[in-house]
């Protein structure tokens, strides 16, 4: 009896001590829940919620079942924009402020703390290097004087992470240290060389948390200045990654960087980043989603020929069957998808039959329908007798629509006589900027 007593004194003591991650936003207005996540190396497994109160604090249990690694707390939307992640040992409290203004800081855990004093002391030691090459002195007692002291803060810290988790970000920021001197040219050569040697790309904490994507896209888009070095820096990730022993995370990491190519309309070494390495990769892995966006967008990027499909109009009331690619006569053509229930479609189209009308080119207009039915669609094209109109029934599962990644209406491309894509305007305006281009 006594045994049971004990252990029914016990298990209250052990719920009271598992941990918790505290924290306070700021402004709290612009925040209503804390999402908590644990993440791994190919996702974000979803775990618990903490309501953000009226003093903008909130608190989420940490019981035993979560085990040490990288965590990630999502404040806002998009998710992957209004984030932050942290290290969990699996034994400490953690708490911590995020404010809009000043970011994120952590009051309580050895691990975060360990790992934000470490940024910050090396943040000051770089600004330093900053100042005196902007100083463009050849002081080398000075220049040693600064890499003394970037070395020994990296071996300081090294040594206090000692045991802890910390220490796998801190040795993989490793800096690169000169041993003579070196002017700006060679020092900033020299750190681009190494910039990714210190990286473990197997190591599942890295590949768990932002520092690896982060320290990647330093490396991509903060050191490229032209093509070639985007296309160079991009083989030395893949080199670094090992593709071969990683294709998981090398999809990860290139999807990402791919991603933000597009985002910049890079279209040439998006395309390069695709045709060399990620569709192969996508293909060996069964990951037919990525595989298709991949190749859509290489299909509709400007320079490509556009995708063929049969077109059937009226002249002089006799049906023509054709297809875009046997179109003649116009030096220019402009594809719009549309839909005749879609308000700025109705709106727009007129816009240019008008414009057309009053700014006279050797360009026809066609007119693709994404459409649920033909009969609105049939009365509907009675108002633009001068566009070549195409019907794709199955709307936004039309196959056409679906291969130019039409995702919204209108859509429009302009193509050359050829019918290779010259633009991709995104709107109606665009779209007037680029016609003002063609002859």
């Amino acid at each position: 009896m006594k045994h049971v007593l004990y252990l029914l004194l016990l298990i209250p003591a052990m719920v009271m001590s598992q941990n918790t991650i505290q924290g306070t936003f700021s402004p709290v207005e612009n925040f209503t829940y804390a999402f908590l996540y644990k993440a791994t190396p190919t996702k974000l497994n979803y775990l618990d919620r903490g309501k953000i109160d009226e003093t903008g604090s909130f608190e989420i249990k940490l019981d035993s079942t979560m085990t040490s690694g990288m965590y990630k707390i999502v404040y806002g939307v998009p998710e992957h924009d209004n984030n932050f992640d942290f290290i969990y040992n699996g034994k400490e409290n953690i708490k911590l402020t995020f404010s809009l203004d000043k970011g994120l800081d952590f009051k309580e855990s050895s691990e975060n703390k360990l790992w934000e004093s470490y940024t910050k002391s090396m943040e000051l030691v770089n600004m330093t290097i900053s100042n005196y090459y902007q100083k463009e002195t050849k002081d080398e007692a000075g220049f040693q004087t600064i890499f003394k002291t970037l070395n020994d803060t990296q071996q300081a810290f090294e040594e206090a992470a000692k045991g802890t988790m910390a220490l796998t970000f801190i040795q993989a920021n490793r800096p690169y240290i000169p041993q003579k001197f070196e002017d700006v040219t060679t020092y900033s050569n020299n750190l681009k060389s190494t910039f990714l040697n210190s990286i473990d790309f197997g190591n599942p904490l890295l590949q768990s948390s932002d520092f690896l994507m982060d320290r990647v896209m330093a490396y991509i888009f903060g050191m490229s200045a032209t093509t070639e070095d985007y296309k160079k820096h991009i083989e030395d990730v893949v080199t670094a990654i090992d593709t071969n022993k990683r294709p998981l995370i090398a999809i990860s990491v290139l999807e990402t960087i791919w991603n933000k190519l597009v985002e910049m309309n890079n279209t040439e070494v998006a395309n390069h980043l695709s045709d060399t390495y990620l569709i192969k990769l996508a293909e060996n892995q069964g990951n037919k989603d990525l595989y298709e966006t991949l190749i859509t967008y290489k299909n509709n990027s400007e320079g490509t020929k556009a995708l063929d499909f049969p077109i059937t109009y009226k002249v002089d009331g006799e049906a023509v069957n054709t297809s875009l690619h046997q179109l003649k006569g116009s030096e220019h053509y402009i594809l719009v998808f549309w839909s005749s229930l879609c308000s700025h479609c109705l709106k727009e189209l007129p816009l240019l039959q008008t414009y057309l009308n009053e700014h006279p080119k050797n360009m026809k207009v066609v007119a693709f329908g994404i459409e649920d039915g033909k009969e609105h669609w049939e009365k509907t094209i009675s108002k633009f007798p001068d566009f070549i109109h195409v019907l794709g029934l199955e709307h936004w599962d039309n196959p056409i629509a679906k291969a130019y990644n039409v995702n919204a209406t209108p859509s429009y491309f302009i193509l050359d006589k050829e019918k290779r894509i010259v633009s991709k305007p995104s709107n109606f305006e665009a779209l007037k900027t680029a016609l003002e281009k063609t002859n």
